[in-house]
Parts: structure tokens; C-alpha cells; sequence
């Protein structure tokens, strides 16, 4: 099984450990992570708010370069995900010429935009993962967060986009017990990161007090923007709940020992909830 693979700016800076966690998953499952060659960045963040015209043909310029590969584009940031699904979505004639013209190739719209968590459940499948599970999560209470970007937009996401569930599946084929809860979607403001962070405390503070009500003892994202901004805004006091990326508990599952050096980057302890 092989896929091109979108890894986002953020994957080879800020979020080494969900790219490191990534692979050691799909290296695992015998999936093969082809890196899109000279990619750039999707246009996610301050470009897709200050020039929409250029957010569309910095994605653009990726699903062009994915053409050229006999093989489904695979992203695991929820941002990146989203702006490369929106850009293939909504392309304006005048954006794909002078993007094409740029590129120095047509855009052909052969390739699928899928999200790894897709990839893992419905192509995978559940029954494979459990099978490559050597030590089950049963420690470990969690709530799935999937965002406001990830199972959007509605008619191009893998996933009920108001009451998503393929994070909780994936959790709990590797033994977590994961709680449901009603702000699974919910926004933590991290596009508002700079410019409000009054705003964006509120809205983190306000998720992580959801979480712990149904009993959570961390929270599981696939977003590097999301992860980050539960992290740093995580509340004082030692409230804030440990935060994962959802290959990292499946790496754990699945026995991988590098486990360790990626939970050594995060900012909130999470020693209470893993004993490595």
C-alpha cells in the first residue's frame, strides 16, 4: 500500500513527533509514505486570511505536484487536509492558469486528498490495526478531538462532520477508553493564536473543563495546530490534561519504543496517564 504524503510545515518543525509517529505507524501497517518532492506550505493560517487568492494557489501548486504520482495524497494535518480538499474544491480559472504557468504542468485532478485517520480505518481496516496491538491501552481515558477543520467540508470529509467517529474507533480498537463528549468539533481558536489570545484561552480553558467532566485523563488530537494550542494554553494549576497525537498512542499500542522521545517533546507532563 502506498501513498504520496503531504507532511505540512509544522510536521518538519513544531510537530516532529506526529511526522516521527506517522511513519513509525505506517512502517508497521506496511504502508508506504512516498514524500511529495518540493512541496510547499498549503496556505493554511495567515495566507488563507489575508489573500484568498493565494491560499488556493499555494495548494494548488501541492495537488498539481501530486499529480504526477500514480498514488492518493495523503495529509495528516487537519489545516492541510482541509485548505488541499477547499483549494481542489473551489479553483478559479484565473488561479489554476497562472498556477499551471508557475508550475510548469496542468493540473489534472486525478489525485484523492485523504486524511491518515481515513486511511488507517476504512482502508486498513480495524480488525489489521488490532492485530498489530502488543500492549492495549486499557490505562488510558481519553476524548477524541477532531477540531473544527478535520471533517470538513461536508460533502468532501470521510466523516460525520458534526458528530465524527472514526478517532473513537481507532482509540478504542487499540484499548482506550474513550469518552464521548459534545465538543469533539468544537473551534480552540488557533488561527486567533496572535492576534486574540484572550479568546483562545477561553475557548481552550473551556475544553479542557469539558474533557475532564466525562472523566478524560487526556486528550487525543490530529491537528499539529490544534496540539499546539491545547498545549500552551492549556490551563494553570495543573489542569491542563496531557495532549496526543492519536499515532502516538498507537505507536504505544503497537509496542514501537520510540515512543519515549516523542512524549519527551510535549509541554504538559504526561506521565500521570503514560508510565515510560
Amino acid at each position: 500500500m502506498r501513498f504520496s504524503y503531504y507532511p505540512g510545515c509544522s510536521a518538519h518543525s513544531t510537530a516532529r513527533e506526529y511526522d516521527a509517529s506517522t511513519r513509525a505507524v505506517c512502517r508497521a501497517l506496511g504502508i508506504e509514505l512516498d514524500e511529495l518532492a518540493d512541496w510547499n506550505c498549503c496556505g493554511s493560517s495567515s495566507a488563507s486570511h489575508t489573500n484568498r487568492e493565494l491560499s488556493a494557489a499555494l495548494s494548488l501548486r501541492n495537488l498539481i505536484l501530486a499529480d504526477t504520482h500514480d498514488a492518493d495524497l495523503v495529509a495528516t494535518c487537519a489545516f492541510c487536509f482541509n485548505r488541499l480538499k477547499t483549494a481542489q474544491k473551489n479553483i478559479e480559472p484565473s488561479i489554476r492558469q497562472q498556477v499551471e504557468q508557475i508550475a510548469g504542468a496542468p493540473y489534472q485532478g486525478k489525485t484523492r486528498v485523504r486524511h491518515l485517520l481515513d486511511i488507517l480505518v476504512n482502508d486498513v481496516g480495524l480488525d489489521a490495526l488490532k492485530h498489530q496491538v502488543k500492549q492495549p491501552l486499557t490505562r488510558f481515558t481519553a476524548v477524541a478531538y477532531y477540531g473544527c477543520l478535520l471533517v470538513r467540508p461536508r460533502d468532501g470529509g470521510f466523516d460525520d462532520p458534526e458528530h465524527p467517529r472514526v478517532m473513537d474507533r481507532l482509540l478504542q480498537t487499540v484499548g482506550v477508553d474513550c469518552r464521548d463528549w459534545a465538543y469533539k468539533t468544537e473551534c480552540c481558536g488557533a488561527s486567533l493564536s496572535i492576534t486574540r489570545p484572550d479568546v483562545v484561552t477561553r475557548l481552550v480553558r473551556n475544553l479542557f473543563q469539558r474533557a475532564e467532566e466525562t472523566g478524560a485523563q487526556c486528550v487525543v488530537t490530529a491537528c499539529p495546530l490544534c496540539f499546539s494550542n491545547l498545549e500552551t494554553r492549556a490551563p494553570t494549576g495543573g489542569r491542563g490534561l496531557p495532549v496526543f497525537y492519536f499515532t502516538e498512542l498507537v505507536a504505544l499500542a503497537f509496542g514501537i519504543p520510540e515512543t519515549k522521545q516523542w512524549f519527551g517533546k510535549h509541554l504538559i507532563k504526561v506521565s500521570k496517564v503514560a508510565s515510560v
